[in-house]
Parts: C-alpha cells; sequence; structure tokens
C-alpha cells in the first residue's frame, strides 16, 4: 500500500465530508432566514423548497469543483521542505480561500439568477414564490443551476491561479 496516496485520500475524503457540510449548512441557513424573515415564508411552501434544493445543489457543484486544487496545492506543498505543522497551517490556508472564492462566487451567481428571471419577467418571483407558484421556482432553478453549470470551469480556474506552483527558471538564449 502507497502510504502517501493512502493519506492523500483520507485527506480528501475529511476535506470534502467537512467542507461539504460546512458549506450546506451556511447555504441553508442563510436561505432559510432570508425566507423567513424577508419574504415570512416556511417549509410547508413547496415553491420554497424547491428553490431551496436547487440553490444548495448550484452552490455544492461550484464549491465541488476546487476539491481538485486543494489537492493539487497539498501535493505541491507536501513535496516541499516545510514542516509538518507549516503544511497544514498552509493546506488550510490555501484550501480555506478557495472554498472562500467558489463559494462567495457561487453566491453571486445565485442572486444573479435571480435578478436575470425577474429582469426576464414581468412577474415579481418573490410573490410567486410566496404564493407557492412551483412554475416559477422550478424555473428560477433552471436559470441558477444553468449558470452554475456554465460558470464553475471559470471558478475552478479562478481558483488554480493561486496555486502556489514553484518558479521555473527562465531559459537563456
Amino acid at each position: 500500500m502507497n502510504e502517501k496516496i493512502a493519506l492523500l485520500g483520507f485527506v480528501e475524503i475529511i476535506s470534502s465530508l467537512s467542507c461539504g457540510i460546512v458549506i450546506l449548512f451556511l447555504t441553508y441557513k442563510i436561505l432559510k432566514v432570508y425566507g423567513q424573515k424577508r419574504l415570512g415564508l416556511d417549509h410547508s411552501n413547496l415553491a420554497y423548497n424547491i428553490l431551496i434544493a436547487g440553490v444548495l445543489l448550484s452552490v455544492g457543484f461550484i464549491v465541488s469543483g476546487v476539491i481538485q486544487p486543494i489537492l493539487d496545492s497539498y501535493r505541491l506543498l507536501s513535496s516541499s521542505d516545510i514542516t509538518k505543522t507549516e503544511l497544514i497551517f498552509n493546506f488550510l490556508a490555501y484550501g480555506g480561500l478557495y472554498i472562500l472564492i467558489a463559494y462567495l462566487s457561487s453566491l453571486f451567481i445565485v442572486f444573479l439568477g435571480m435578478y436575470i428571471y425577474s429582469s426576464m419577467t414581468s412577474l415579481s418571483e418573490l410573490k410567486e414564490l410566496k404564493d407557492n407558484n412551483v412554475g416559477v421556482a422550478i424555473v428560477l432553478v433552471a436559470i441558477i443551476f444553468t449558470l452554475s453549470l456554465i460558470t464553475s470551469n471559470g471558478v475552478v480556474l479562478l481558483v488554480e491561479s493561486f496555486i502556489p506552483y514553484p518558479d521555473l527558471p527562465m531559459r537563456i538564449r
């Protein structure tokens, strides 16, 4: 058994699971507060639940793309001459930065999707959600998820620009 690969697999499982739980919990709480305080909605509203499910799926999809850059950073950092304490600190710092970038990007995409929908129609999507209009919720989720699919590669590329690749020597002609 290759211990380095096994350790890397263990690190991926733990970091992905913990990141996923925190991201989903935080997003759910934000949506719950937004729905209850601003819109006066509760969990008996099917349209609101569909919106929550779509937003959680979209956010999870975008944030899941940063797992590979986090692992690439870990591989680069673990092959350098730093102590285990520095490795853990640097891994957490880079991982936290990558997740924060992806999470903020995903929230921006969600709100952009809502804005696009309200711009395209004369409907007030918030009123329609309050009235439990499932059709509006489904279209809104489709717009949000489509934007997530289209932009996820760009978010991952943005995150990859922060990977601490070693400097390559200049080529002399």
